[in-house]
């Protein structure tokens, strides 16, 4: 008897699991399907599928974004989003009950990329192949290949979403050192938590041997401890020859770690590794430890700093590019050469909401300082040349100098900044020639003389338009070839430069379409003429160049 009721019960239990879920009642399933943006998706397709990953039903959302699944017997499911330009969403391990509510978010690729490494799992933790399953940094699954072949977004917690941004960028620019001709660029800005940031970015000529530089930096977030940086750059450059060697690679590698004592003292200290050489026929390699360190202690509103550095500052340089971490090189005596040397100041800044005054003093020792010049010349009167934009570099006599520098900014009406600084300090200066000169006794004629630097810097954003601007004159004496006060933070171009970003269209699913232009040094000022060998070699503080370009941030 038994044995009957226990076949009996097998029997029943095997018809209701084969029997179709929808038949029973009890569950549903509703909610809105939403972009990025948090606009609601109209006609976008939800999936109900079983723990095997299977169909069971399908529905269509309305032109509010919602959907409804109804008479469902209650247990586990997968809930899954389509959309048109958007990766799959899919939500696992969704308990369904009366009134079960799941909203899903739709994502495009670059939304959902995770590049961090993952973190440590626990012992018990299941392992997975990465072929088919990206993690993030917080070991949470993200990207899966489904066995049926999609591609779909998996989260496993309401909110669970990455943050990151995308910018594709092609542009022209002509009278850059290494860079000139067309370029296309491509970088991602990531922040997969709330404690970490992540920026990649490559930049390349397209159907040419013109150079490549890519970068990847990542930091972490330490909360009131503080914070920890590592930067890595990779510059090539084929074209770029001197002395017989050809092909200029660099690399440097960036290290910092920033320290609060409570909430007055800060200490920032790190090293950056460099090092450069010729890829073919190369003369020599440079290999370069070049440390920095900054202390600070902050009290109200009001800074003082003292800061050491040993490779100058690249004049309004943008972080996420990678010649902002790569040395800066020339060539002496048929060698390569890095420009670096021994910076240190003592600072003082007081900073508010709408404006900000600082001063301080500061004293320099520059080894091999970089000397620009353009011309057409070969390899052969050892300098460093790049035959793409006729620009060639060497170096000069090594000097010291001391000096002060003050600046003052103020945010004035329409939420546009201005700001206004003074320098003084040494540089090397070039005396004019009318005579032909060997190329030797160009540079030996450089010396270091006291000048100073005056600068003014506007910018902002129009009203209507939302045209975002920034123009910006730095006067110095004409017959100057080098920076005053090189190692200055912040430090903008030399004579009149103009900077463009006009928005030219924003779409629904996070898409930008930005038009750019840059022109530095738009009166072609400072240039200094010599005729060297037959031909005519002009030297100048900072080339003249214009980049222009489309850039696409999703």
């Amino acid at each position: 008897m038994m044995r009957r009721l226990q076949l009996v019960s097998m029997i029943a239990l095997f018809v209701v699991a084969s029997s179709p879920l929808l038949a029973a009642s009890g569950g549903s399933v509703s909610g809105v399907i939403r972009d990025s943006n948090g606009v609601p998706q109209m006609g976008a397709v939800v999936q109900l599928l079983r723990p095997d990953m299977s169909v069971l039903a399908s529905a269509y959302t309305s032109s509010k974004g919602t959907y409804t699944f109804a008479d469902i017997l209650p247990g586990k499911y997968a809930i899954k989003a389509m959309g048109a330009l958007f990766l799959p969403s899919l939500r696992e391990n969704v308990r369904v009950r009366a009134n079960t509510v799941v909203n899903l978010t739709l994502n495009t690729l670059y939304e959902v990329m995770q590049w961090l490494p993952a973190e440590s799992r626990a012992a018990n933790a299941p392992g997975d192949d990465w072929e088919w399953t990206l993690r993030s940094a917080a070991n949470r699954p993200l990207l899966r290949w489904l066995e049926d072949g999609p591609l779909v977004v998996v989260s496993d917690r309401p909110g669970a979403r990455p943050k990151l941004k995308a910018r594709l960028m092609a542009s022209g620019q002509e009278g850059t050192f290494g860079e000139s001709g067309e370029r296309f660029t491509a970088s991602v800005e990531d922040t997969p938590s709330d404690s970490r940031e992540l920026l990649a970015r490559v930049d390349f000529a397209p159907d040419t041997d013109a150079g490549m530089e890519s970068m990847l930096g990542f930091r972490q977030d330490l909360g009131f401890a503080g914070a920890v940086e590592s930067m890595a750059a990779i510059s090539i450059h084929p074209v770029v020859e001197g002395s017989g060697g050809e092909g200029l690679d660099e690399a440097a590698m960036r290290g910092s770690e920033k320290i609060n004592l409570g909430d007055e003292f800060e200490i920032d200290a790190g090293a950056q590794q460099v090092m450069a050489r010729f890829s073919q026929n190369s003369p020599n390699t440079i290999l370069e430890t070049l440390p920095f360190a900054t202390i600070a202690w902050h009290g109200g509103n009001s800074t003082v700093s003292y800061r050491m550095a040993t490779a100058p500052s690249v004049p309004n340089q943008d972080e996420s590019r990678a010649g902002f971490y790569l040395p800066r090189v020339s060539m002496h005596d048929g060698q390569l050469a890095l420009e670096h040397g021994f910076h240190q100041e003592i600072g003082w800044e007081r900073r508010t909401d709408a404006s900000g005054v600082s001063f301080l003093v500061f004293s320099d020792n520059t080894e091999n300082p970089v000397i620009q010049a353009s011309g057409r010349f070969g390899n052969n009167y050892g300098v460093l040349s790049d035959p793409m934009s006729g620009l060639m570099r060497a170096a000069g006599q090594s000097f010291s100098s001391a000096g002060v520098m003050a600046a003052v900014e103020h945010r004035v009406a329409g939420g546009n900044r201005i700001r206004v600084s003074y320098a003084n300090g040494d540089a090397l200066v070039m005396p004019a020639s009318v005579h032909p000169t060997a190329l030797s006794q160009v540079f030996s004629a450089a010396k270091p003389h006291h000048a100073q630097m005056y600068a003014i810097s506007l910018s902002g954003k129009l009203d209507g338009t939302g045209t975002r601007w920034r123009a910006s004159y730095r006067w110095q004496p004409a017959d100057t070839v080098t920076s005053i006060a090189q190692y200055s933070v912040g430090a903008i171009e030399p004579y009149l430069n103009l900077h463009l970003r006009q928005s030219i269209g924003a779409h629904h699913d996070g898409l930008n379409v930005e038009a750019l232009l840059d022109v530095n040094n738009m009166l072609a000022q400072g240039y200094r003429p010599y005729l060297v060998n037959g031909s005519m070699l002009v030297f100048a503080q900072d080339q003249r160049s214009i980049g222009a370009g489309v850039a696409f941030t999703f």
